[in-house]
């Protein structure tokens, strides 16, 4: 390698990181400088790295380059897309619960996608549910692992989006991991094994690592990477990040184009009169569960301080 180049890192092995070089592709197994662990910093797959030789000619990480987002469970920076998976069909979407997990994502910049998966279990509602997000402002797409339905266009979007980082996110039992394998059948990721053999007790975080796109879909210009963490919870993820009631809002896409529209200025779009937000309601613009998510979340922090809040690795 050159005496100073960039990369991204990809994997972490016993405190030895693994960094895809930008240039050549190569990967170089390097360690961090001793000032990351005097200064409590923590190096993620996905970082963006800076890595130099030292005076043994030895390559070192000598600088993480500024994150846009880090995410504490899984450990992951950098997250572009999420694919936010859920089903209709057993076990049935928690609304609420998969709402919280679109307002993080959100949050943090990083671009939800929903996923509707056992379509040919339950195609009415499933269909029902894709509509109504749809309408909200998201990419949707029912699909079924068992008959194929849905998942050429689910693989179109992946191919587009080639140069992000995404991962994958959702209740156990959704079929995150036949959805996985039916769209990268050579990473045979199995997901439960996967889980015991890099867990080290119910209380670690366990280490996340990243896999070339170039290498799973066969294109020479994938840029970008497909975290292995596609069984990881969307509790996981809501227990660590954080916003406050003022971000709220702005948290629900559908709402943005109504927000200052509202006869009084401080509308906190729950039940006032004149509230832009209600007339699109009640006129179905906005889906109503939508809405009464956006309420139970209000509820959730209206009375949550900043300082009561844990230090998270959200948006800085």
């Amino acid at each position: 390698m050159e005496k100073k180049t960039t990369g991204t890192v990809i994997g972490n092995v016993a405190g030895v990181y693994s960094v895809k070089e930008d240039t050549t592709g190569d990967v170089i197994s390097c360690r961090p400088r001793g000032h990351f662990r005097h200064m409590g910093m923590k190096l993620l797959p996905g970082d963006r790295v800076v890595v130099e030789t030292d005076e043994n000619s030895n390559p070192v990480i000598s600088q993480i380059i500024e994150r846009k987002n880090s995410l504490i469970r899984p450990p992951l920076a950098n997250l572009d897309i999420l694919y936010c998976t859920a089903t209709a069909a057993n076990p049935r979407v928690d609304i609420l619960t998969f709402d919280k997990l679109i307002t993080v994502a959100e949050y943090n910049g990083i671009e939800p996608v929903i996923i509707l998966t056992k379509l040919d279990l339950e195609r009415e509602e499933n269909m029902e549910l894709a509509e109504n997000y749809r309408k909200c402002g998201f990419h949707v797409f029912p699909i079924s692992s068992h008959s194929g339905e849905g998942m050429e266009d689910l693989k179109n979007f992946i191919f587009e989006n080639r140069d992000k980082i995404a991962a994958f996110s959702g209740a156990s039992g959704v079929g995150k991991s036949s959805l996985i394998n039916k769209l990268f059948p050579s990473l045979k990721l199995d997901v439960g094994d996967l889980s015991r053999k890099t867990s080290r007790g119910k209380q670690t975080t366990r280490q996340s690592n990243l896999y070339p796109l170039s290498e799973l879909m066969d294109s020479d210009d994938a840029k970008g990477y497909l975290a292995d963490t596609p069984g990881f919870s969307m509790l996981d993820f809501v227990n660590f990040d954080f916003y406050t009631v003022n971000d709220l809002p702005m948290l629900f896409r559908e709402f943005r184009d109504h927000i200052g529209c509202c006869k009084y200025t401080k509308c906190r779009h729950l039940k006032e009169e004149g509230c832009s937000v209600l007339k699109a309601v009640e006129e179905g613009k906005i889906p109503l569960f939508r809405h009464n998510s956006f309420v139970s979340i209000y509820n959730d922090l209206k009375d949550k301080h900043p300082w009561d809040m844990k230090e998270n690795g959200g948006k800085k």
